[in-house]
């Protein structure tokens, strides 16, 4: 079994570090972030980050890194309040992976792939049309993690968009059916499968 002790990680080649960190800790979600500007600019980025925070109110947050560059993400969601959280699945990756790609402000990655906009409602920030698994998602807070200058960002599910086929009886979402994918590291994409569903765990039981 490979060692690594953080001397080593620190005089590690930048790319085989990168890749290292950010796939040791595990799989990640893969989602589409869908925002508008006021200038009316539509920008769809991925991120790896979302995360789960609280079920009433219902709660999700990621982290954006330092906003020493420009980042359209960001900007958008502080100047409208609201952004969309759309899952990526499997016949979407490559275009969900060339959303990464560093555009100026004014190209947006919606016209350099087949990924589409759609909007749903009143709620007025792109969704990805043809996602099985959608969220609307207006800003609350940000906290700064001083450790790396990065941002938490907190945010409130306001409507969420699920294909009929991945919602069971009681609410529990099947990621497996909607071919909702994983991200290992930075630039990998997984189809998990679901192995087991368990009952409630409790004391002996």
């Amino acid at each position: 079994m490979k060692l690594f002790t953080r001397s080593d990680i620190d005089q590690m080649d930048k790319i085989y570090r990168l890749n290292l960190i950010n796939s040791v800790t595990g799989y990640k979600s893969a989602n589409l972030l869908g925002t508008k500007s006021t200038t009316n600019q539509l920008n769809i980025a991925v991120f790896s980050s979302i995360t789960h925070l609280g079920s009433n109110p219902p709660l999700v947050g990621f982290v954006l890194r330092p906003t020493t560059v420009p980042r359209d993400t960001y900007k958008n969601i502080k100047e409208t309040g609201i952004f969309t959280v759309n899952h990526i699945h499997d016949s979407i990756i490559e275009d969900a992976h060339h959303t990464s790609a560093k555009y100026p402000t004014e190209i947006s990655e919606f016209d350099q792939t087949e990924l589409e906009p759609e909007f749903k409602g009143d709620f007025d920030a792109p969704y990805v049309k043809n996602a099985r698994i959608s969220l609307g998602c207006k800003f609350q807070n940000e906290y700064e993690i001083k450790e790396n200058d990065t941002l938490l960002i907190v945010s409130e599910i306001v409507e969420i968009h699920i294909h009929d086929e991945a919602l069971e009886d009681d609410g529990w979402v099947r990621l497996d059916k909607a071919k909702t994918v994983a991200i290992n590291g930075l630039d990998g994409y997984a189809l998990p499968n679901l192995l087991e569903r368990f009952s409630y765990a409790r004391p002996k039981k």
